[in-house]
């Protein structure tokens, strides 16, 4: 589906993912890997990041480092990141699957935006209270945002 709208995906979603990368900035330190990473919006303003998506032609569009891949099967190494962020993607993932891979990876900080339209939203926020119990949530109009450090 991205692969279709990846020509005109920032013009569409581009202001709206700046305000939630503004509303997590702070979070993000160090060596970053954005999940599901579209166009690039994290690695646009901060160094040292790696963009992973499943689409091909939303990564083309990223600056740096750009990786092939989906986040229920993420090919690093523990310790790779100190930071791992996802700016509405993950309610098109399967959260248990995910949820192992981020505690493999063992980031020191965490910063995800679900969205609340998403049938997955309450489903992806228990899960994650449940596997990290310092889950830090701000409601936005549109989004949740789970903070994990």
């Amino acid at each position: 589906m991205y692969d279709t709208i990846a020509e005109g995906y920032d013009e569409l979603y581009g202001e709206e993912q700046e305000r939630k990368l503004k509303k997590i900035a702070y979070v993000i330190k160090g060596r970053v890997l954005d999940i599901g990473a579209g166009t690039g919006i994290v690695a646009k303003h901060f160094p040292n990041v790696v963009s992973l998506d499943p689409s091909w032609k939303m990564l083309k569009k990223a600056p740096g480092l750009k990786v092939l891949g989906m986040a229920e099967y993420l090919p690093f190494k523990a310790d790779s990141f100190d930071t791992i962020v996802s700016l509405t993607a993950l309610h098109h993932t399967h959260i248990t699957k995910v949820i192992q891979e981020l505690k493999r990876l063992k980031p020191k900080q965490m910063a995800f935006s679900i969205l609340k339209k998403s049938k997955q939203c309450e489903s992806i926020v228990n899960h994650m209270q449940k596997a990290f119990p310092n889950v830090e949530i701000i409601e936005e109009e549109k989004d949740i945002i789970l903070i994990i450090k």
